[in-house]
Order: C-alpha cells, then sequence, then structure tokens
C-alpha cells in the first residue's frame, strides 16, 4: 500500500462528487426518467426509469473508478467492489428487466462490506486499519472498536435497505437510497468522533 505522501491528493469537493454522483445522478435520472423517455428515442429495455437510472449508475460509477485512478493513480478497494456489484447486478436489472436486482445491490454491498470487517476481526485483524491507517492515526484498540462498529452498521444498513425495498413504492426506495442512507451514514460517522478522539496517537507515538 503507498504511504499517504506518495498518494497524490484531490479536492474534497470533487472527492464528494466522484463519490456521491452516480447515486445522486441515478436519483435525478430516475426522477425525470418519464420526461427523458418520452422525448428521446431509446431503446426498448430502457422504457422505465428504473432501467433508465440503472444504467446511468453503471456508467458514472465506472467513470468515477477511473476519474479516481486518473487524478490519484490509486483504486480504493471499497469503491472498486461497489463497481463491479453495481456492474453486474446492474447488467442483471438490464438483461431480465426486473429491477428486483438493482434494488438488492445496497443489501448486497453492505453485507459484504460488513461481513469482511467482522470476519477480519476474528481473525485479530482490521481491514478499516488497512484501508484508512494513512488517513487516521489510532491505537490498536480504537481500530477494533471503530471495525466493529462499521462492521455491525454496514450489516443494519443491509438490513434497512430490505425493509425499505419490499415495503414500500419505488419511488420512496430511490430518494431513501440517496437521502436516508447518506443521512444514516453521516450521523453515524458523526457518532465516531468521541471514539476516535479517545484513541487518537499522538504525534510522538505516530
Amino acid at each position: 500500500m503507498k504511504e499517504l505522501s506518495e498518494v497524490k491528493k484531490i479536492s474534497p469537493v470533487l472527492k464528494v462528487i466522484l463519490e456521491f454522483g452516480p447515486i445522486a445522478l441515478f436519483v435525478l435520472v430516475y426522477n425525470r426518467g418519464d420526461w427523458i423517455i418520452s422525448n428521446f428515442d431509446l431503446p426498448v429495455f430502457l422504457q422505465k426509469p428504473i432501467f433508465l437510472a440503472t444504467i446511468v449508475i453503471m456508467a458514472t460509477t465506472l467513470v468515477s473508478i477511473v476519474a479516481s485512478w486518473a487524478l490519484t493513480r490509486t483504486l480504493p478497494a471499497m469503491p472498486m467492489v461497489t463497481a463491479v456489484i453495481v456492474s453486474i447486478f446492474g447488467g442483471l436489472t438490464l438483461y431480465l428487466q426486473d429491477d428486483t436486482f438493482i434494488k438488492l445491490k445496497p443489501t448486497i454491498i453492505n453485507t459484504l462490506f460488513g461481513v469482511a470487517l467482522l470476519a477480519g476481526l476474528a481473525f485479530g485483524k482490521s481491514f478499516l486499519k488497512i484501508v484508512f491507517g494513512p488517513a487516521f492515526q489510532l491505537d490498536e484498540e480504537g481500530w477494533m472498536k471503530l471495525t466493529m462498529r462499521w462492521g455491525v452498521f454496514f450489516l443494519f444498513l443491509a438490513i434497512v435497505n430490505e425493509i425499505v425495498w419490499r415495503n414500500f413504492s419505488e419511488s420512496f426506495w430511490v430518494g431513501f437510497k440517496f437521502w436516508g442512507m447518506t443521512g444514516l451514514s453521516f450521523l453515524f460517522v458523526l457518532s465516531q468522533t468521541p471514539l476516535m478522539m479517545r484513541h487518537a496517537l499522538e504525534k510522538d507515538e505516530t
């Protein structure tokens, strides 16, 4: 893994755009899907807003990965896994004309991340430290606790996604996918600040 000093940095604003741009466009295209379909001559397999939004998130996710590589010369593990799953489940959605697959995508991704983090802890490893170690300096106990919490939180998000898409309308799920999931993640990150402060290493320890 490259040291932090060797990794090319990009502005926080651009980083947010690369990370949240695909899902934001997914919501935007879905909400404007009927208008787009009625005004443009689209292929038969894109004649529903959810299918149109699916191909957009597939394309923009890949663009985001390529842009990230071009700007930083690194390919972060979590976005790469997300891109692969988006491509697989998005492809199944379009090929089979079944939106169940794209709705399952957040469940699969969050379950995968949650299980991976908790499985690593079972072997005494903090995968969170491997990914974010260069950016945050915590003691070993702090990394273990933070990894445990993130693992449980990812599984919580998987359960929430299942509840929402199975029990609410498609349009509600699309909105929740962006505003709800992002809001929950933001609040969770804020709630971990005290833990990170307690276990932060002093400069001389770093």
